[in-house]
């Protein structure tokens, strides 16, 4: 429970940051929807979500409500969101009138929609006109749909009963309560686990467990039969593929010809012709007769056509599945640790078949960790705006950039170091990554264009797929700072176009398809331009310059309407989605662009650019430093107390707590620290961190029965100049000389320049750790005068 009021009130941080942050206009019910709609695209549980509020006749029969919607790419599933959001201080409890309150409007919303046409009763500007037009008139999407997930989102505690499923004009919705809980679950887990009750849904199969044993996992053989493959489909869907599977096979649910017509013709062969199912597991639970009880954390790795096959064929052609049986290899993950890691191999060998590249399973591709590496050590250049060098941070993984603040934030003044070097509006996800680069490429395959700017309209599983299959470096030697710099610089390009778009809480937006325009413009501009536009210019002055900023809206504006004159249908962003639309703006001949007013803003050929590798070389020595000035931000008191508890708690071993005493030792007498102490000491900090972090919040609280000693007077250089003390407008001048001189180790000249920007105060310890640089600095040439 406290790591749930932990995770709680962390999120009411979030939410309340966030939104006066927002330029939609969002409110915290819409903040929150959105965090939520993030973690469950992370997890799986959705695809191409998008928060859109409307609401109407509250507290009538006919009330009815959405904050939020999505639809998957095979038109399969329709999700709708509606919430439930609290800002107490604690989780309050969801009672079950307030679920079926939300129940009733979300359910008016479908039955609305579905059976009146509900878009001629919203305006075009309304952020959920988009959705209700295409669940509206879009056939293809009404032929595909078979399954609606009706989502009810909430920050309270609900322990209630779960809706019934119903059905709407044949459709089926399926009902499920999102509370604190699940949604702290799915934050901490790689995806949301689906277990499966076979003695509740009266399934009895047997399994055979194989005799191997090993520290891995533990293997299980079994025979499904089709029906029980059926209703899992029915329920889960896509859910139900291993995620990297799902997003890098493009998982359509297309029937696959061949195994329709077994299913229809020669239903009895089909376990002699089918290559079967590979399936992992964290847990199965099987009874003394070998019969399964029940399966946690179920996930196929391969076998989804198979599955989406069986299901398609009795759904649409009312084909007997009754004597369709499926051989399945279930692999039983031992290693939690290694969950992900071990799944994902699993997946890969189990998907040879299907020509999946490694670069597909990218939660440890190679290329993304190279340029997470890069990422953390290529600081921004100082710029006439900004006097100071900060960070783009690229998370890799979900939730990096909260787990690596909180751990490096561990004081308060560590924490605003860490938001002044990492700010949270330079921090990039691995799917906007794919959107800031896929929208300025062209890549055909044959005559087929894989990636533009269309792509990117797709969303971002979809733009993220294609990204990684097709337009990922082919080796983590090419992620250099070039490559991320010009990343930064497209980054920067895609905000700033974002930006001028405008917005509806400002009242500027252009129109309504900001995720069309945007995307568009930006590949439309690099077109014309022939890909020439000056990357490192903007990466060397963090911003777009104001001729090619106009020249980016002039385009915006002209594209905007382009698009929505020439779609065939009113439904726009299905339009945009088409390489007919994108061939069409790129074709266009007509786009009234001043392109000689960017000419500053172009490479020029006859003085190309010079670029240095000036990445990679240096990482270890850019980690012992950042390594060194952790151990270093921790007093040497705290160090002892460290070696205590680790004696007293059994958490570390001897070694440990010896190593921890000699760190002590060190630091009060200002001793170095060699590579091997600080490897250890870090790995003692991982450590009191995960398990004591009360410990490290001493030292923004000492205890008062430990005050500090007064500190001895030095006699130093500036002393004897005749100089008795130092003040901010004197450590300002000293950062700017040695910004220019470079004679102080990075991490002292780190602390004197958070001194200098008023992230620490100038206290007297400070005072005196200081006139050691001014020493240094006095001996090298600067001047006090």
């Amino acid at each position: 429970m406290k790591e749930i009021s932990k995770f709680y009130k962390s999120l009411i941080q979030e939410v309340v940051t966030r939104q006066i942050a927002n330029e939609e206009g969002d409110n915290q019910e819409q903040t929150f929807t959105r965090m939520c709609l993030e973690l469950l695209s992370e997890a799986g549980e959705t695809e191409n979500s998008d928060v859109a509020f409307y609401e109407r006749d509250l507290g009538t029969k006919n009330q009815l409500k959405i904050n939020g919607y999505a639809i998957a790419d095979n038109y399969e599933t329709v999700d709708l969101f509606i919430s439930i959001y609290e800002g107490a201080d604690e989780p309050v409890t969801i009672y079950k009138d307030n679920i079926d309150t939300a129940v009733k409007r979300l359910t008016n919303f479908f039955r609305k929609t579905i059976y009146s046409d509900l878009g001629n009763e919203i305006e075009e500007s309304s952020s959920i006109f988009e959705f209700v037009n295409t669940l509206g008139t879009y056939k293809e999407l009404r032929d595909s749909l078979i399954r609606v997930n009706a989502f009810i989102l909430t920050n309270g505690i609900y322990k209630g009963e779960i809706p019934s499923n119903i059905e709407i004009s044949g459709y089926k919705i399926i009902y499920r309560v999102l509370d604190i809980n699940y949604l702290y679950q799915i934050s901490e887990e790689a995806h949301a686990p689906i277990t499966i009750n076979l003695e509740e849904g009266g399934w009895k199969i047997p399994c055979l467990h194989a005799p191997s044993r090993n520290e891995d996992y533990d293997a299980y053989v079994a025979i499904l039969p089709g029906e029980f493959l059926y209703d899992l489909y029915d329920v889960y869907g896509g859910r139900l593929l291993e995620q990297n599977v799902r997003s890098f096979l493009q998982f359509t649910g297309k029937i696959n010809q061949k195994i329709r017509d077994t299913i229809k013709t020669a239903p009895h062969m089909f376990l002699a012709y089918n290559n079967g199912i590979a399936a992992t597991a964290d847990d199965m639970d099987v009874d003394s007769n070998g019969y399964i009880r029940s399966i946690s954390n179920f996930q196929i790795v391969n076998g989804g056509q198979t599955t989406a096959s069986i299901y398609h064929t009795k759904k649409r052609d009312k084909a007997d599945i009754s004597d369709i049986y499926v051989q399945v290899k279930f692999s039983i993950v031992k290693k939690k640790d290694e969950y992900v890691k071990i799944v994902s191999d699993i997946s890969k060998y189990a998907n040879t078949q299907n020509k999946v590249n490694n670069a597909d399973f990218s939660a440890n591709n190679p290329i993304l960790v190279e340029l997470e590496k890069v990422s953390r050590y290529v600081m921004t250049p100082i710029t006439p705006e900004r006097s100071i060098q900060t960070y783009w941070f690229f998370e890799r993984a979900r939730s990096q950039y909260k787990n690596i603040r909180l751990k490096e934030g561990f004081t308060q003044s560590r924490q605003k170091a860490f938001d002044l070097k990492y700010p949270k509006n330079q921090m990039f996800t691995k799917v906007e990554l794919a959107k800031y680069i896929n929208c300025f490429e062209e890549i055909y395959e044959g005559n087929k264009l894989v990636i533009a700017p269309h792509i990117v309209v797709r969303g971002s599983e979809k733009n993220y797929a294609q990204f990684i299959a097709k337009n990922l470096p082919t080796s983590p030697r090419k992620i250099n700072n070039i490559y991320f710099e010009d990343t930064i610089a497209k980054a920067i390009l895609f905000k700033t176009a974002d930006e001028l778009y405008g917005t509806k809480r400002k009242g500027n937006n252009i129109g309504e398809l900001k995720s069309v325009v945007v995307p568009y413009t930006l590949g439309l501009l690099n077109h014309m331009i022939g890909g020439k536009i000056n990357l490192y210019k903007i990466w060397k002055n963090q911003k777009v310059s104001e001729p090619l900023k106009n020249l980016i809206y002039s385009i915006m504006l002209q594209v905007n309407p382009f698009i929505i004159n020439i779609s065939p249908s009113n439904n726009y962003l299905e339009w945009a989605k088409k390489e007919e639309c994108w061939i069409a703006v790129r074709d266009n001949k007509e786009w009234k662009c001043d392109l000689d007013s960017i000419k500053e803003d172009l490479i020029d050929p006859n003085n190309p650019i010079t670029r240095k590798v000036t990445v990679n070389s240096g990482l270890e020595d850019d980690k012992y430093e950042h390594d060194l000035r952790v151990l270093k931000s921790i007093p040497y008191r705290i160090w002892l107390k460290i070696a205590n508890w680790g004696a007293e708690s059994g958490m570390l071993n001897l070694n440990q707590q010896s190593k921890a005493k000699e760190i002590a030792n060190d630091l009060k007498y200002d001793q170095k620290l060699s590579p091997v102490t600080v490897t250890r000491g870090m790995n003692i900090f991982n450590i009191v961190y995960d398990e004591n972090y009360e410990l490290l919040e001493e030292i923004d609280n000492p205890s008062k029965e430990e005050p500090e000693k007064e500190l001895p007077k030095v006699e130093n250089i500036a002393v004897k100049k005749g100089f008795n003390d130092i003040d901010i407008e004197l450590v300002k001048k000293m950062v700017e000389w040695d910004r220019r001189n470079h004679v102080l180790e990075s991490w002292k000249f780190q602390i004197m320049q958070d001194v200098a920007i008023g992230l620490r105060p100038l206290t007297g310890k400070l005072k005196w750790v200081l006139r050691y640089n001014l020493q240094a600095m006095i001996s090298k040439g600067f001047k006090l005068d």
